[in-house]
C-alpha cells in the first residue's frame, strides 16, 4: 500500500467515525458540524464570543490529504472568537471547548469554505475535518490597556452601538470579591453614569455594545471606582468589580453634523459645566467627556459669524485648557501636552496653557522646555509666583540629573580604564613569558644527532 492509499484509508475511518459517533454541536441541529472529544480539558470553562482564542491544528480533506497545520510551523493560530474571523465551523466548534481539550471536527461545506472552496488548496464543496486543542483563552480588551476586559454571553443585535449621549436602559450586576453589591435596571446617559453610581468603565464599555447583548465586565480600579471608593457599596479603594450587563434599549444622541452651529453652542455651555462639576468632586475621567464633546462639536465648525466664532473659540479654548488639566490629573502627561499646545495655538500667551504645559514637561523629566514654559509664563505676568517656583524646581531637577549622568560616565570610565588596564598587564604578563621561553630555548644545547 502507498502512503497516498495509507492517508487516504485513514482519512476515510476517521471521517466515517465522526459521521457515525460525532455530537451535532450547530445550532439548528442539521448534522453540519459533528464532534468528538479526544481528550478533556482540564477547566470548566469554555471560551466566549470576542475572547481572544489560541490554538493549535491540523486541516485534512475528507480524504486524509492534510491542507494545513499550526504544529508544521510550530506557531499557534490565534483569532477572536464570534467575530467572523475563521470559518463558521470553528466559531461554533471552538466555543464548545474547554482549555487543554482536543477535538476533531467534521465541516460540511456550508459550515466550512462552501461553494467557493479555498483554491487551490480546497476544493468547491468540500468536506474537511480538524484536529483541533485549545491552548488558551482571555477576555476582550476593549481598550488594549487592560482596564475592561470583556466576555460576551449572549450576541447583540445588529450593528449599531450607543455613542456619547445616548439615553440607554441597561440591567447590571456588580460584584467584589464574589460579593453581588448592586442590582437593578437603570436607565442614564452614556458619559454620566457616575450620577447614578455607575463606574466609568460600564458608560466605556456601552459604545462597543449592541442591543440585547449580555456580557461580562472586569474593570481595573481606574475604571471603576478608582481611589475614592464606594463608601454607599461597601467598596474600598482601588478594588477590581465586575459586572454583568445587559443593554435592553438605547437611543442614540446627535451626531456632531446634525446640530446647527445654535445648538452647538448651547449645549457647549451645558456640557462645559457638567465637565467642572465633575472635576471638582475629582471625577477626572468623567470631566474628560464632558470636555470633549465640546472640541468633537466646534473644532472644525466653519462658516460661522463673528460672534459665533469668538464664542467657539472661547469655549474650546476653555475646553483644551480644563482637558489638560484632567490629564495632568490622570498622569496622562503627553495628552496634557498636547492640549496646551491646541490651547496656545488659539492663544499663544495664554498664562495656563503655559504653566500646565510646564507641568506635563516637568513630570516628563523634559527639565529645558519646562523651564522654557515657565520663563514664558513669567514674560505674560512677570507676578506668577507659582512660575518661579518651578523655576527653580527645574534648575535643580536639571543639576540633580546632570550630576547624575556625571557619576554614571565617570563610573563608566572608570570601568572602562580598569578593563584596559588589567588587559594592558595581561599582555605584559604574555611578553614577558614569551621571553623568557625564547631565552631559555636558546640557553639549551641541542642534543648531537638530533635537530
Amino acid at each position: 500500500m502507498t502512503t497516498d492509499e495509507a492517508t487516504k484509508n485513514e482519512g476515510e475511518v476517521q471521517t466515517a467515525a465522526l459521521a457515525e459517533q460525532g455530537e451535532d454541536i450547530t445550532p439548528n441541529q442539521d448534522r453540519g458540524v459533528l464532534k468528538i472529544v479526544k481528550r478533556p480539558g482540564h477547566e470548566d470553562k469554555s471560551p466566549m464570543i470576542g475572547d481572544k482564542v489560541y490554538v493549535h491544528y491540523k486541516g485534512k480533506l475528507a480524504n486524509g490529504k492534510k491542507f494545513d497545520s499550526s504544529r508544521d510551523r510550530n506557531e499557534p493560530f490565534i483569532f477572536s472568537l464570534g467575530k467572523g474571523q475563521v470559518i463558521k465551523a470553528w466559531d461554533i466548534g471552538v466555543a464548545t471547548m474547554k482549555k487543554g481539550e482536543i477535538c476533531h471536527l467534521l465541516c460540511k461545506p456550508e459550515y466550512a469554505y462552501g461553494s467557493a472552496g479555498s483554491i487551490p488548496k480546497i476544493p468547491s464543496n468540500a468536506t474537511l475535518f480538524f484536529e483541533i486543542e485549545l491552548l488558551d483563552f482571555k477576555g476582550e480588551d476593549l481598550f488594549e490597556d487592560g482596564g475592561i476586559i470583556r466576555r460576551i454571553k449572549r450576541k447583540g443585535e445588529g450593528y449599531s452601538n450607543p455613542n456619547e449621549g445616548a439615553t440607554v436602559e441597561i440591567h447590571l450586576e456588580g460584584f467584589c470579591g464574589g460579593r453581588m453589591f448592586d442590582c437593578r435596571d437603570v436607565t442614564f446617559i452614556v458619559g454620566e453614569g457616575e450620577d447614578h453610581d455607575i463606574p466609568i468603565g460600564i458608560d466605556k464599555a456601552l459604545e462597543k455594545m449592541q442591543r440585547e447583548e449580555y456580557c461580562i465586565l472586569y474593570l481595573a480600579p481606574r475604571y471603576a471606582f478608582g481611589e475614592a471608593g464606594k463608601p454607599k457599596f461597601g467598596i474600598e479603594a482601588n478594588a477590581e468589580l465586575v459586572y454583568e450587563v445587559t443593554l435592553k434599549s438605547f437611543e442614540k444622541a446627535k451626531e456632531s453634523w446634525e446640530m446647527d452651529t445654535k445648538e452647538k453652542l448651547e449645549q457647549a455651555a451645558i456640557v462645559k459645566e457638567k465637565g467642572t462639576v465633575y472635576f471638582k468632586e475629582g471625577k477626572y475621567m468623567q470631566a474628560v467627556i464632558q470636555y470633549g464633546k465640546i472640541v468633537s462639536w466646534l473644532e472644525m465648525e466653519y462658516g460661522l459669524s463673528e460672534r459665533e466664532s469668538k464664542e467657539a473659540e472661547s469655549f474650546l479654548l476653555a475646553a483644551f485648557l480644563n482637558l489638560a488639566m484632567c490629564y495632568l490629573k490622570l498622569r496622562e502627561y503627553i495628552k496634557a501636552v498636547e492640549c496646551c499646545d491646541k490651547a496656545l495655538g488659539l492663544d499663544q500667551v495664554n498664562e495656563k496653557g503655559l504653566y500646565r504645559r510646564g507641568e506635563a514637561r516637568l513630570l516628563m523629566n523634559e527639565f529645558e522646555l519646562a523651564k522654557y514654559d515657565f520663563q514664558k509664563v513669567l514674560e505674560v505676568n512677570p507676578q506668577n509666583k507659582a512660575a518661579k517656583s518651578q523655576i527653580t524646581v527645574c534648575q535643580k531637577k536639571m543639576k540633580e540629573h546632570n550630576e547624575r549622568d556625571r557619576r554614571i560616565y565617570a563610573n563608566m570610565f572608570e570601568k572602562f580604564a580598569e578593563r584596559d588596564a588589567k588587559e594592558a598587564s595581561k599582555a605584559v604578563g604574555e611578553s614577558e613569558t614569551e621571553k623568557e621561553t625564547c631565552e631559555k630555548g636558546l640557553k639549551t644545547p641541542v642534543a648531537e644527532g638530533k635537530v
